[in-house]
Formats: C-alpha cells, structure tokens, sequence
C-alpha cells in the first residue's frame, strides 16, 4: 500500500483542503469575535462567570504578556493550548491595536489550522493503517495514548493543588 495523494484525502466526502479553509475561516471569524467582546465589555469581562473561571491571576499574567508582545502575542496564543482562546478577550479589553491584531489573527489561522488539520488527519489515518494491519497493536497504541493523557492531566491537578496548597499555608511570619 503506497502512499496516497494527498489531494484526495477527504472527510465526509468533503475533500480535506476545503474542510482546512473552514476551519481557518471560522477560527479566525471567532478570533474577532473575542476582541469585540473584549473590547465591548472591558473589565466587565473579568468580572463575569467567562473571568471569574479563568481566574484572575491567569488574566493578569495573560494581560502582561499582551502589554509586552502586543500582537506577536497574538499569533503565538494560537501554538499554546488553552491561551488561544483566553488572549483575544484580554486584547479587546487592552484595546490592542485592531489592525496589527487582524493581521497577527489571520497569520495564526493561516499557519496553525493547516499544520493542525494535517497532523491530526495524519495521525488518525496512521493508527487507522496500523488497525488494519494489527487490531492488538492498535489497541494497544491507543490505550498507550490514553493513559499519556491521563498521566499529563493528573500531573498538572496535583501541581495545581500543591500551588493551591502553599498559598494556603500559612508563612512563618503571620504565625508568630
């Protein structure tokens, strides 16, 4: 079995590169989406239920690093989980320059959601070719992938909770 066109791929019947330019086109529609309400509701923002789960303290950090990097910080939220859809709001709310964000936003989608679409069509069609060739293999790749997972988000709740932990701790200085 040889390597196929990759003109061909398709998804739903829908051919692969049109489903890639969907997506960057609504990624980046919902980008200015975020800075309008960002922009819209200012500090309300933080003070709402969307703020108050992100936590104050991750939108002051989230606030510095737009402050430092203005826009560049924009297109390189679109490479860190989790702060590509925390960093648009804060834009808005600085009021970060409108046209170096559209900019910054339609490179990220131009770069991010092609090189996210192909990796993840080549991963699953990778372990779709290695199921057809060895079921037991398979299982076993994805049981490896899920425990991976489970491993990274049960580490990071226990870093979580011991930072949570020491801020609740008492210092030496307030117990004398």
């Amino acid at each position: 079995m040889g390597i196929p066109d990759p003109a061909s791929a398709s998804f739903l019947g829908m051919p692969l590169w049109l489903w890639v330019i969907i997506g960057g086109v609504a990624l980046f529609g919902a980008f200015q989406a975020y800075y309008w309400i960002g922009h819209v509701l200012g500090s309300r923002l933080y003070t709402s239920r969307l703020g108050t789960k992100i936590g104050q303290e991750n939108i002051l950090r989230v606030e510095n690093v737009v402050r430092k990097w203005g826009a560049l910080a924009v297109y390189a939220c679109f490479w860190v989980p989790g702060l590509r859809h925390t960093l648009p709001w804060v834009a808005g709310v600085l009021r970060i320059s409108y046209p170096w964000y559209v900019v910054a936003s339609a490179l990220g989608c131009l770069t991010w959601v092609p090189v996210t679409s192909f990796g993840l069509y080549s991963v699953i069609w990778g372990w779709l070719e290695l199921a057809m060739r060895s079921p037991l293999l398979a299982a076993l790749a994805g049981l490896a992938a899920v425990a991976l997972v489970a491993g990274l988000v049960r580490r990071r709740r226990r870093r979580r909770r011991t930072a949570r932990d020491e801020a609740d701790r008492p210092t030496a200085a307030t117990t004398t």
